[in-house]
């Protein structure tokens, strides 16, 4: 089994947020797999499908997220997963809307929902999805106020054109490994 964790804030009025790539991109991850991700669980919603016959669990912390390691943690023991079998989807204000990138495993890079992780685990060894979403402009807000607004309508169209690569490059992670999905995708510029 794989856990596949889409990183954002829970309640509608976050939903179309910046900081909320990561629960869109699980949702589309659901969407292909024809399954839904709605069951509360263990501090998540989680929804369970199957690709390739291995068995996906996907989830999207309701922690809110700075404590999204207490729902992770939580998932990783109750199923006896290591975090090599791992995956977090999470937004990047170091990347611009429309790019991604795949990493094998890493630090924080600042990302508060990601250092909340690797505090419970004790580890950054596990594949992540960083889903750009830009930096606030000079003189524009603050990161905080920037991370939980919604993107001007040019850079939601950058991120949608992303957001549907997220299953194309989960599954040649389950099928290939993350060094192989780093190789093949990063530097791609989504159509």
């Amino acid at each position: 089994m794989k856990l596949v964790v889409g990183l954002g804030n829970p309640g509608l009025q976050y939903a179309a947020t910046r900081h909320n790539v990561g629960f869109r991109a699980i949702d589309l991850v659901a969407k292909h797999l024809q399954t839904r991700v709605d069951r509360s669980f263990q501090r998540a919603l989680v929804g369970q499908g199957n690709y390739q016959g291995r068995k996906l669990l996907l989830a999207k912390p309701q922690t809110f997220m700075n404590l999204s390691g207490e729902a992770v943690s939580r998932l990783l023991r109750w199923y006896k997963l290591a975090p090599v079998n791992l995956t977090v989807i999470y937004d990047d204000l170091d990347l611009e809307p429309g790019r991604f990138r795949i990493r094998a495993r890493g630090g924080t890079g600042g990302h508060r929902g990601l250092a909340s992780i690797m505090g419970i685990l004790g580890t950054g060894d596990f594949a992540r999805i960083r889903l750009g979403i830009g930096r606030p402009p000079v003189n524009g807000p603050d990161v905080a106020d920037w991370v939980l607004s919604r993107p001007a309508p040019g850079e939601e169209e950058a991120i949608n054109r992303t957001l549907v690569l997220v299953p194309e490059v989960l599954w040649e992670i389950i099928e290939k490994g993350p060094e192989s999905a780093m190789n093949r995708y990063n530097g791609v510029d989504p159509v």
